[in-house]
């Protein structure tokens, strides 16, 4: 008799997804800590994203190599991706963050998984699950609570649009992750990170100008919770595990868990961030922000333990969750249905783009 149940010492798609989403939270979490002692010492926030950003693309150049056929079979998707989870999210945020509180604009910007169920449910008309929806509410509370968003807060409406163009951009991270493994072409997901991060770098010179930034800072010491150290140390930090660790196992952990369940697992990165920030930087837990924690931790399980949203037996099956159980991908965690189509429309565009480019160079 068949069994859907993984072999005994195996993990399966889904403790594997959710393994991978946090760890990968955890690391984004760090990306702060490291990069507050650089900016502290005299590099502005935008040079410490673009070091971030093209030093994690400069580590996994060998990587995009092995996977150079990535870039004829989906350029679209890597493009895409580049633009909106790499460069858009972290240009977006910082912007943001230059107008209004950063606990404002980093709630704003973790809106962006509420975000993508309402599309799904609202828009697309499609059943979700009442964890991942309760999971996603929950979360978004605690989140609140963490970064105590009460506090110096003002409203500025650029600042805001910023802030939701973050949370817009986020929602691109985990769709494009997702639609990466669907359509006729799949790319790896390590492709989708390594090229990524690298039209994320193009992207980013062009916008912070890094010839203008005082590099030799990076040779000298860097003080940490009264604690002197390297530069170089904290540098390393933030590019090797707050980047290329946390992107590769963020786009991993999405082709094994829907967008909305690992979107709202990502939350976990705020609760890391203020841990780290306690612990490295001596920045206190008040009551709120360990009230805060929990309520994340608590939105993050209901939503990674959520079933798939049932089908009535009345024939809506169009409306259904994609099952795991058969076929090669059985382990996997369901994808809402409304969360595919979005990726799979925006695979299709990326497809379409590529054919036209082709079909122009033919004509030449």
């Amino acid at each position: 008799m068949h069994s859907s149940k993984p072999p005994l010492g195996r993990p399966s798609g889904r403790t594997l997804g959710l393994t991978l989403a946090l760890v990968s939270a955890i690391a984004f979490g760090g990306s702060g800590t490291a990069a507050k002692p650089l900016i502290e010492a005299g590099l502005s926030p935008l040079h410490v994203v673009w070091l971030r950003v093209t030093g994690a693309a400069v580590v996994l150049l060998p990587l995009a190599y092995r996977h150079r056929d990535a870039v004829l079979r989906r350029p679209g998707l890597l493009i895409g991706f580049g633009l909106l989870a790499v460069a858009g999210v972290q240009a977006c945020y910082f912007a943001a963050i230059s107008r209004i509180p950063v606990g404002v604009a980093l709630l704003i910007e973790y809106l962006g998984p509420p975000l993508l169920i309402g599309y799904v449910r609202f828009v697309q008309r499609r059943p979700i699950s009442r964890g991942a929806a309760i999971g996603a509410g929950v979360a978004v509370a605690g989140l609140a609570c963490v970064v105590e968003v009460w506090n110096g807060l003002s409203f500025d409406l650029l600042g805001v649009l910023f802030a939701l163009g973050a949370a817009c951009c986020q929602v691109g991270y985990f769709v494009l992750a997702d639609a990466g493994s669907r359509g006729d072409r799949p790319v790896d997901p390590i492709a989708v990170s390594a090229y990524g991060l690298l039209i994320g770098a193009v992207v980013l010179t062009a916008f912070t100008r890094p010839w203008q930034a005082d590099w030799g800072k990076l040779g000298g010491d860097v003080v940490m919770n009264g604690h002197t150290l390297p530069a170089l140390l904290p540098a390393a930090w933030m590019v090797l595990v707050a980047t290329v660790l946390a992107y590769l196992t963020g786009v991993v952990a999405v082709r094994h868990l829907s967008p909305p369940v690992a979107g709202v697992v990502a939350n976990l990165e705020a609760v890391v961030a203020t841990v780290l920030a306690w612990v490295l930087l001596g920045e206190h837990l008040g009551l709120p922000q360990v009230t805060g924690g929990l309520l994340v931790l608590a939105g993050a399980f209901a939503a990674q333990a959520s079933k798939p949203a049932a089908v009535e037996a009345s024939g809506r099956s169009g409306e259904s969750w994609e099952s795991e159980e058969t076929g090669p991908d059985a382990g996997r965690a369901a994808v809402p249905a409304g969360a595919t189509a979005l990726g799979e429309r925006l695979a299709r565009a990326a497809e379409a783009g590529d054919a036209q480019e082709k079909e122009r160079g033919r004509e030449r």
